[in-house]
């Protein structure tokens, strides 16, 4: 196994040619280690502009752990991330995340709309009034994932699929211009699912870029630009069409090949001339 210790970075990622500081995310040479044994090993990427982004691999692979890492929320051994040119304290407010549902404590006593305005903590400090224009904010953002009406509702009384839905809405209250999905799809129901996308999309739209755990391979080519097949390296990235191939699939799951054949066929499906027509 190759050694693993700091390395000097130079102060910039403009100083690498392969990297653009108009990305919305450029990570060079991240590692991350628990108990120093590597989780990512030198993992070099740089997000596109205004797409839906699905970052695939097995369990294990690393995929939370390099949304993590480039949040902060993981130590890195070495590396550098930067958010349009810039590191995440100068970039704090274009950047959201919706963690995995499984990681927050739903008994906390806070109802649906005190979670959303939760995003508007970076503009409105915290320990200070949440006022009646930041509300506005957080119930039409509520709305937006077919939240309204549920404001007053307390955030443990909501089913897991009402759950992620708010923690949604906290993030698109935010109006970011990149966002972070931990398996935002895990244990939803299909009116949610649907609910999600439409979201996405409408973000796509808009110019925004989202990076996606995700964890249904049956789906990539229906809901996403553009993947990353992680397996503790980044094995394959680019446009789904040239990259979710049988092969890289392949490399990027070993032996662990399960829904991969059918994955594939639904991948030629879809791109198939006139398919969908």
């Amino acid at each position: 196994m190759p050694r693993i210790g700091h390395r000097t970075r130079p102060d910039s990622l403009a100083s690498f040619p392969e990297h653009s500081p108009e990305s919305p995310l450029s990570i060079h040479d991240m590692t991350v280690a628990y108990d120093r044994r590597p989780v990512l090993w030198d993992v070099d990427y740089e997000a596109p502009a205004g797409k839906l982004v699905a970052i695939v691999g097995p369990n294990g692979a690393g995929k939370s752990t390099l949304i993590k890492a480039a949040l902060g929320l993981t130590p890195m051994l070495s590396g550098r991330i930067e958010f349009f040119g810039e590191p995440l304290k100068a970039r704090r407010r274009d950047v959201g995340f919706v963690p995995q549902r499984e990681s927050v404590d739903w008994s906390f006593p806070v109802s649906a709309l005190d979670v959303v305005c939760m995003g508007l903590y970076s503009e409105i400090g915290w320990c200070r009034p949440v006022g009646r224009r930041a509300r506005e904010r957080a119930r039409a953002s509520l709305a937006q994932v077919g939240m309204q009406g549920y404001e007053d509702r307390q955030i443990a009384r909501l089913s897991g699929g009402q759950q992620q839905r708010v923690f949604l809405a906290r993030a698109l209250v935010q109006d970011a211009r990149l966002y972070f999905m931990d398996e935002p799809f895990a244990g939803v129901d299909a009116a949610t699912e649907r609910s999600i996308i439409e979201v996405l999309r409408d973000l796509r739209t808009r110019g925004r870029t989202v990076l996606v755990v995700h964890h249904d391979l049956q789906t990539v080519a229906e809901y996403f630009d553009h993947v990353v097949l992680l397996n503790r390296r980044i094995v394959a990235s680019g446009p789904v069409a040239e990259v979710f191939t049988d092969e890289n699939l392949r490399k990027t799951y070993g032996g662990r090949l399960t829904l991969l054949d059918r994955a594939a066929e639904e991948l030629a499906r879809a791109v198939e001339p006139g398919a969908g027509s």
